[in-house]
């Protein structure tokens, strides 16, 4: 396959297409699982397994299931990977065989991995810490510790595992890394600076250290008798977010390249806006102002016209001011236009994924354009009087759109839009 030669600093306008999606969730270990249930309006919460809970308020997350990282990386490099890099590892594996990427020297030079994740390896500082001990027997610490624990070690394996030699590194902001990464890789992708992006996100916190964290700050929902319906975005009942784990990765390539190889293409990424609320570490504005600003800069910036905008895929955690605010926001700015607008937050499905929940939320946004079907707010029983629009209530639904935008937020204020457009085939 022939590499387009480009000089880093043209600036030309690129287009930006995916071409293969791949998936760890837990809805399902790969992306027909994941869609699959999407669809359904399955729910992958339940109660938690990993650790005992019961010193805590929550006891359900969203957990990975059935993941068995000896048999799918091999048990030696797993023993070298933290549980966050290997969902993005196995992710990374699936979205490239369905682009059907080219395994070519002078592709692979010019691809380059941005893998987010907000927190990175914390399973491996807690068991390091608990290795450790009273005592302080410093030397029980891996060698591996510090490579395990790094935010940059799931972007670091994929680029070793396929010999990926264009720009690799990590993004981190919180609950909006993954439409940060997201957002970096278009840039240098319509930039010249590489041919193709791996992009998406990835985390891993269901244990006792991060989920006693989010405990303490009352930010979970407690409604731990019926876990498949404890988040309910939108919904008036809501009482916090649950905690999910997992990944998901997209190949985004140049649109010339990717048709010239004959790629399947399942969206294309019109670019993004960003903003900071510049108000409280991990509170957000009350007055929505700078959630309103990233979208309204990813319409400036894409120039895309409202009206334009048929589905958002909301950020929407189930946190009671959370989701009142980001439904308000999205009433200022598409105005009128609001009440045609179908919104939907697959968190009431997948939980919160943190660093990882943009990627997830991206490949169900593309998919979505796809095939024709805007995913369900499932736990959408009783409506919020501060809560006003078309969430899609339980059911997915038959409506092709041409444009859609995903958000993310996050603590520390970090506001991320990514819009999305079907893809029609130039023949």
């Amino acid at each position: 396959m022939r590499c387009p030669v480009v000089s880093p600093g043209v600036l030309e306008k690129r287009r930006v297409v995916i071409t293969g999606i791949g998936a760890v969730t837990p809805m399902g270990n790969s992306i027909g699982a994941f869609w699959d249930a999407l669809i359904a309006g399955r729910s992958g919460v339940a109660l938690i397994t990993a650790y005992d809970s019961s010193k805590l308020h929550t006891h359900i997350a969203a957990e990975v299931k059935d993941f068995d990282a000896d048999a799918l990386i091999g048990r030696r490099d797993a023993r070298r990977m933290d549980r966050y890099a290997h969902f993005a590892l196995v992710a990374a594996r699936e979205a490239v065989a369905d682009a059907n990427f080219p395994d070519d020297r002078a592709v692979r030079e010019r691809t380059g991995v941005i893998v987010a994740s907000g927190i990175g390896g914390i399973i491996t500082v807690e068991d390091t810490v608990i290795a450790v001990g009273p005592t302080q027997a410093w030397d029980r610490i891996s060698p591996f510790f510090v490579p395990m624990l790094m935010s940059n070690a799931a972007s670091a394996h994929i680029s070793m595992t396929y010999g990926f030699q264009g720009p690799v590194f990590s993004v981190a902001s919180a609950c909006a890394s993954s439409n940060d990464a997201f957002a970096v890789a278009y840039d240098k992708i319509v930039l010249g600076q590489a041919v193709a992006v791996i992009a998406g996100g990835s985390e891993a916190t269901v244990m006792p250290t991060a989920m006693g964290g989010f405990d303490s700050m009352k930010a979970l929902s407690r409604q731990n008798d019926e876990p498949t319906k404890a988040s309910r975005p939108f919904d008036a009942r809501r009482d916090g977010f649950v905690l999910g784990e997992g990944a998901a990765v997209l190949v985004l390539e140049e649109r010339e390249f990717a048709l010239a190889r004959g790629a399947r293409i399942y969206a294309e990424v019109l670019g993004y806006g960003q903003s900071a609320d510049a108000h409280h570490i991990a509170q957000p504005d009350p007055d929505g102002r700078g959630i309103v600003m990233a979208m309204k800069r990813a319409l400036e910036n894409t120039g895309i016209a409202k009206e334009r905008v048929g589905y958002i895929n909301a950020h929407g955690t189930s946190t009671p001011l959370g989701d009142a605010g980001e439904s308000q926001a999205i009433e200022r700015v598409f105005g009128e236009h609001a009440k045609s607008l179908a919104v939907s937050s697959t968190k009431s499905m997948h939980g919160h994924l943190l660093g990882a929940a943009g990627a997830v939320e991206g490949a169900a946004t593309a998919l979505a354009l796809y095939h024709g079907i805007l995913p369900p707010t499932i736990n959408y029983e009783e409506p919020d009087p501060a809560c006003t629009l078309d969430y899609v209530p339980n059911v997915a639904r038959a409506q092709q759109v041409e444009i859609a935008m995903s958000n993310g937020f996050g603590f520390g204020g970090h506001n991320a839009s990514v819009v999305f457009a079907r893809h029609v085939d130039p023949a």
